[in-house]
């Protein structure tokens, strides 16, 4: 009986010990009636991305029950804001009462989530999503949540969380700053949804006054915010039978998009677990500051002073506008004869016209109308007095019209929309802005200029016409034979011809949200094949220098290459005037986009980095040696480098590119020099001469860009002398022969960087770069000291130590930021793109 009774006992304390076992793990993620979590403990989610316990923010003892995203320095949601313990006796539990509280340690409720509910089996439970929730089982409906986290945020959104406004009650989700970095009580800034037909984001100081605003959705995007088109794919909108409209912030990966206490929208991105992107969105200058140029005024961040009138409209108060004091805006210059004739008569009405802006941020308290054209939208306003601007976008929002003051223009350099302002016929042309007296310069200058050209065309066309009919007649003959090969090529590669309908859908009628980036060529945009394949589709301008024959030669090139480092080419579309190339999609897009941008080159490690150079030594070493046909690309730059999703380049863009027709052709003269200014090299950019040799000077210039993150072109103002800047070779040269060239690389990747492999680069570099093409290595050379651990040469006199810099405009677009520069001064014909 004894060992009876022991057995028992032992068995009775094992399933004792088993139950207690069980309950801590599946408390792991669940808080039950009696469960108290104390200062030292957490919840984890099931899947451990998010953790819920206690914490004290950066230079504070204070202590707050919050959830972060697997550390600390991602917290995503605090609980007792305004109320922080002063020890470590905080606990987190459920009363009595079914509400989830915090207690200090005199047992006062510091924060509850104060849900009236009569029943009390109440648990709260982390999800996988980051949501806190207080669910209670009901036998007829099983769980049914009776409060949540997601919809009592504190200052970060995460995916799957939603902002919320009611057009009805009232009732908004609000995002709210904290007060500092130290402080999470809440903050001056808030974010919360307004103007609910089309709803807009709005920035709040002290939940009062605007203090920046997105524009409104048009379905896809905000078309007051470029920036987030660029970084934030995963909004969507939704509305409610109640009035309720929801926008849902949900990304595929991982990224906290939060207001900082300085109210900035940040947006923070993650890989792996491993922050990649950290960026401020907005505001991100004066002119994103809600209505910083005051009614009727337009902001453009890059002028020197920001703020202008609207053309008919001058400064309200003149003095304060000289002062740079910008908010009492503008006023008319003479009233619309709308307003102002009784008699309503066509002749009246014609006094009033619409003029132009482009690229606009929409002023706020646009109104919408039910029509259907862009036509019908200014027809509308135009017969409606009130009506004082109209625009029309056609994804999604339609007919904008305003009958209020302007206020919060902005210009943008891409992005926005066109806007169309009403002012009096007598206006027209007239004012003292810069942009109407460029326009009559330009009408005066090209009129004259027609017709001295008429008048010296029709004098030298006899005398010509016989000399270059020969010339002519031969180019055709070669252009001929140029496409009948690329016809004959494609047919024997089985080359695929896409319809411009099959294009044009996939790209939704080449909407501006689907731009990737521009170049000489034309604009590249996104699409999207019926069968769910991404593409890229490179569209030729009908105003572009380049066409038929550049197009053909890309064709010709491209479709020959088969390589791991060469962008690969899926078809063409050649319909009436219309010439596209579709390319297989590249994720990360182009170098130049990481490499120059302050935030985005962040990205780029040294190993990352090197990974890009042996990848474009072994394609360029591919198109002068390995393939069927010795090609010379000719324009090898940062854009020209395009990335996939592991960040593995491959060249792209072979408009230029030329195909050598003997195999002992080491160099061709041309008098037609065609290439970006910073890659060309000087016996090209001077004499017309280029051969591989002039590839590898590219490939130098490219790889010292890649190890110190600055542009060629960039000026350097620390080794000034007199009226010269230094290039970045010129830099580069400098710093090497005073050893001091470690101060070259980027300070981004020195956490990362293998210092004698840097060193070996940078030295490689130099080599290519040499102002003798018989000097430059091969690109089989390159390749085999990138890889092999060689002596090198020292390096001679390079090319273009000093530069004197001409006019450039470097391309706003966030997605290619090519410099177009033109330089005359040389024999030959030089066409910069």
């Amino acid at each position: 009986m004894g060992f009876k009774h022991s057995t028992l006992s032992l068995i009775n304390a094992l399933l004792v010990i088993s139950s207690f076992c069980v309950a801590l793990i599946s408390a792991n993620d669940t808080i039950t009636p009696g469960q108290i979590i104390r200062d030292s403990e957490t919840l984890s989610s099931n899947s451990n991305d998010f953790i819920l316990g206690f914490f004290s923010p950066p230079n504070s003892t204070h202590r707050y029950v919050g959830i972060w995203y697997f550390s600390h320095d991602n917290l995503v949601w605090v609980a007792n804001r305004d109320k922080p313990i002063n020890d470590s006796s905080g606990v987190l539990t459920i009363s009595q009462d079914g509400n989830l509280v915090i207690l200090d340690g005199q047992k006062h409720v510091l924060w509850s989530s104060n849900v009236s509910y009569n029943g009390k089996n109440t648990t709260a439970h982390i999800q996988d999503s980051g949501n806190l929730v207080l669910q209670v089982f009901d036998e007829n409906t099983g769980k049914k949540l009776i409060w949540q986290s997601f919809e009592h945020p504190a200052d970060a959104a995460i995916p799957n969380m939603t902002i919320s406004a009611n057009r009805f009650t009232g009732k908004k989700i609000e995002f709210v700053s904290w007060k500092s970095f130290s402080d999470p009580s809440p903050g001056f800034f808030s974010a919360s949804l307004e103007r609910l037909v089309h709803a807009e984001l709005f920035l709040w100081v002290n939940r009062t006054r605007p203090y920046w605003r997105t524009g409104p959705w048009n379905g896809r995007i905000f078309i007051g915010a470029p920036l987030m088109s660029t970084y934030l794919h995963g909004l969507s909108r939704r509305n409610q039978d109640d009035g309720t409209v929801y926008l849902t912030y949900s990304f595929l990966d991982s990224g906290i998009l939060s207001l900082t206490p300085q109210g900035k929208l940040r947006l923070v991105r993650f890989y792996n677990k491993k922050k990649y992107l950290d960026v401020d969105l907005y505001p991100s200058d004066s002119c994103d500051h809600y209505g910083m140029c005051g009614e009727f005024g337009s902001c453009n961040g890059n002028r020197t002073r920001r703020c202008r009138c609207l053309s008919g409209f001058e400064p309200k108060v003149r003095e304060e506008w000289n002062r740079q004091n910008w908010t009492s805006g503008c006023v008319r210059k003479s009233p619309l004869m709308c307003e102002n004739l009784k008699n309503r008569s066509k002749k009246a009405r014609a006094e009033d016209v619409f003029l132009r802006l482009q690229n606009m941020k929409v002023p706020d308290f646009a109104e919408t109308s039910g029509v259907d054209t862009e036509d019908q939208c200014r027809t509308e306003c135009f017969n409606n007095c009130s009506c004082l601007a109209y625009g029309f976008d056609d994804a999604g929002i339609g007919c904008m019209y305003w009958t209020k003051p302007l206020i919060d223009l902005q210009e943008f350099s891409y992005g926005g929309t066109d806007l169309y302002i009403r002012v009096p016929h007598s206006e027209l042309g007239k004012g003292s802005d810069k942009s109407t007296i460029k326009r009559k310069i330009i009408t005066m200058t090209v009129s004259v200029g027609i017709v001295i050209l008429v008048a010296f065309v029709f004098l030298s066309v006899i005398y010509t016409y016989r000399s270059r009919s020969k010339i002519a007649h031969k180019q055709r003959e070669i252009q001929s034979q140029r496409v009948n090969d690329t016809n004959n090529q494609l047919k024997l590669d089985e080359f695929s011809i896409f319809d411009f309908e099959e294009v044009a859908s996939a790209t939704n009628n080449f909407h501006l949200a689907n731009i990737l980036g521009k170049g000489g060529f034309g604009p590249v945009y996104k699409g999207i094949l019926q069968d769910g394949q991404e593409i890229a589709v490179k569209r030729l301008s009908r105003a572009s220098g380049q066409g038929q024959e550049e197009f053909m030669n890309e064709v010709l090139v491209i479709s020959k290459l088969q390589h791991r480092n060469l962008v690969k080419l899926l078809g063409c579309c050649l319909e009436g005037d219309e010439k596209m190339l579709i390319y297989e999609f590249m994720s990360n897009k182009s170098l130049d986009a990481f490499l120059f941008d302050a935030i985005q080159r962040k990205c780029l490690d040294w190993r990352k980095r090197f990974n890009i150079i042996e990848g474009i030594a072994r394609g360029l070493l591919y198109l002068h040696r390995d393939s069927r046909l010795k090609i010379i690309h000719r324009d090898l730059k940062a854009s020209n480098i395009l990335l996939d999703g592991e960040m593995n380049p491959k060249i792209s863009d072979f408009g230029l590119a030329r195909i050598f027709g003997a195999s002992d052709e080491d160099m061709v003269n041309t008098k037609r020099v065609i290439g970006t200014y910073g890659y060309m090299s000087p016996e090209y950019a001077m004499e017309g001469l280029f051969s591989e040799k002039s590839d590898v000077y590219s490939f130098g210039v490219l790889l010292l860009e890649i190890v110190n993150g600055n542009r060629n072109n960039s000026y350097h103002t620390s080794y000034h002398t007199d009226q010269e800047s230094f290039s970045l070779i010129g830099l580069a040269w400098r710093l090497w022969n005073e050893e001091k060239i470690i101060s070259l690389v980027d300070p981004e990747i020195w956490d990362s960087c293998n210092g004698s492999q840097i060193m070996k680069c940078i030295h490689i570099g130099l080599l290519c770069v040499q102002e003798a093409a018989k000097e430059r290595p091969s690109m089989t050379n390159v390749v085999m000291m990138l890889s092999e651990n060689i002596h090198l040469p020292p390096p001679k006199q390079v090319a273009s130590v000093h530069k004197h810099w001409v006019s450039c405009s470097e391309s706003s677009n966030a997605m290619e930021r090519q410099i177009d520069c033109h330089n005359y001064v040389t024999v030959t014909d030089i066409q910069s793109r």
